[in-house]
């Protein structure tokens, strides 16, 4: 695939971002699209490997390697280098309804178990499919695909986020009739207002949105199932049910003087801010506004660090980030070979636009807050951390132990908490009379069948937090079962 000898002619070449201290001034998309002769090149290094382990999707060690939904990386790679761009979007959307999503957001992990990766910077997968898909729009390629066939069932989806999008377009295709119900005021869910618009413009979300309305699917916002409309209403109007209601149940930081005020969920903190963007250019003041404030982000994922870039372009005054877990290696362990998930040290955008505005990196690593300390108006002041060891075990399990005389006091007016989710809400599933395990509704991976005939569940809702690419791949294979469910055979793959 590709040129045979072009993996050792050309140097990977990232994709270009704008200059950090001057994308902080605005909330567009920090990083630029390839040229198409770069492009070629990018494509031409992918090698001829013979078992391309890039589109294996599967977990090693509780990681995902490889591609979820098996996308035909070497064929569009290939095509790609030929200047075949039309083919190439063709086999891209064989497998991805969304590749202007994933290829902006997706961490990618089809580049960690890319056979050059074991000797080599790997092939720049995820940046091709971004190109591949925008060219495909700048040139009027992507319209409107009507379906031919209408079956006369109707499916309800709740929740619009990735699963729900992904299930809804494949099910739409098969001539059912489709309804989204979104609870907040706009489709897209974590798409929408979970990732902030510096990683993903919302008017991309928002062109996919109306797209799959021109195919026939029908959303209903603000909406919320079980309160707005209940439960028996909606069985009683549709064939099939799937719920796709994400994993919602943000963890809370339990300590000392977690009421005060000034500390904020993280996805409240991001979503208040897009939504007043989208809303009025921030102009109606209804969001949490950092300027000239101490911040502190509890969690050291991507979400913390979409908080840190958020912080900064609010022009907060200093942010740190706070983990638990010890920096990364720079190169992988004797336990993370490929093709597992390389688990090394990045530079995230909003790690290197602190970097560039503070000069350091935010940051502060196997540390862990005991108390937050409010002022007399009850508003959050500090924080005081104790430095923390790692201990592993020959099990490889592991646990903390605190350092003594580690004890550090750190200003702050907002805290976000960003460390993880426990699960789905569990008060619409009550009502239906869903089962759940721990937190997450019990239904079978690739049947995704409930306990209730006729409703189905996929995405984080029914795996727990996730990729983006797993709730597309739940998304799709859902709409195959209820497909099945509904016809007594499917034509969806």
């Amino acid at each position: 695939m590709g040129k045979a000898t072009g993996f050792m002619e050309y140097s990977r070449k990232n994709i270009k971002e704008r200059n950090p201290l001057q994308r902080l001034n605005d909330w567009k998309e920090f990083s630029a699209p390839y040229n198409e002769h770069t492009v070629k090149q990018q494509g031409a290094r992918c090698m001829d490997c013979g078992t391309p382990f890039c589109h294996i999707g599967m977990e090693i060690r509780g990681a995902t390697s490889g591609c979820p939904i098996h996308n035909l990386i070497p064929e569009w790679n290939d095509l790609v280098y030929q200047g075949k761009w039309k083919e190439a979007l063709e086999r891209l959307l064989k497998t991805n309804n969304f590749p202007e999503f994933t290829g902006r957001v997706c961490p990618a992990p089809c580049e960690g178990s890319c056979t050059l990766a074991i000797s080599d910077p790997a092939v720049t997968i995820k940046n091709i499919e971004r190109t591949i898909i925008d060219k495909g729009f700048e040139n009027g390629w992507i319209q409107p695909r009507i379906p031919t066939r209408q079956t006369g069932k109707k499916v309800a989806i709740i929740g619009s986020g990735p699963a729900g999008l992904a299930s809804a377009d494949q099910l739409n295709q098969a001539g059912h009739m489709v309804t989204v119900f979104e609870r907040s005021d706009r489709p897209g869910g974590l798409l929408m207002y979970g990732i902030p618009n510096m990683k993903l413009e919302k008017q991309l979300v928002e062109r996919r949105i109306k797209l799959l309305e021109a195919e026939g699917i029908t959303f209903i916002t603000n909406t919320e199932v079980g309160r707005d409309i209940t439960v028996e209403e909606l069985q009683e109007s549709f064939d099939s049910i799937i719920l796709c209601t994400g994993a919602q149940r943000q963890r809370d930081l339990v300590i000392h003087g977690r009421e005060a005020k000034g500390i904020h969920f993280a996805m409240d903190y991001l979503t208040s801010t897009t939504k007043s963007l989208l809303n009025s250019d921030f102009q109606d003041e209804l969001f949490v506004n950092t300027e000239g404030k101490d911040v502190i982000v509890i969690g050291g994922g991507d979400t913390g660090a979409d908080c840190v870039a958020t912080a900064l372009r609010q022009n907060c005054r200093s942010v740190v980030q706070f983990s638990k877990h010890p920096q990364l290696p720079s190169s992988r362990g004797t336990d993370n070979m490929w093709p597992s998930a390389p688990n090394i040290f990045t530079l995230d955008y909003a790690h290197e636009e602190a970097n560039a505005k503070f000069g350091s990196d935010p940051r502060q690593y196997l540390i862990q807050t005991k108390e937050i300390i409010a002022d007399e108006d009850g508003f959050v002041k500090k924080l005081v951390t104790v430095g923390m060891k790692k201990c592993i075990l020959d099990d490889g399990s592991y646990y903390f132990e605190e350092l003594p005389g580690s004890e550090k006091v750190w200003p702050a007016d907002y805290v976000f908490i960003a460390i993880g989710f426990v699960g789905t809400e569990l008060t619409l599933l009550s009502q239906f009379g869903v089962e759940a395990v721990n937190n997450k509704i019990n239904a079978q991976y690739g049947q995704y069948k409930t306990n209730i005939p006729g409703v189905f569940a996929a995405g984080d809702a029914r795996r727990g937090q996730s990729l983006i690419v797993w709730a597309i791949n739940e998304g799709r294979e859902a709409a195959r079962e209820v497909d099945r469910y509904l016809m007594g055979e499917t034509v969806l793959s």
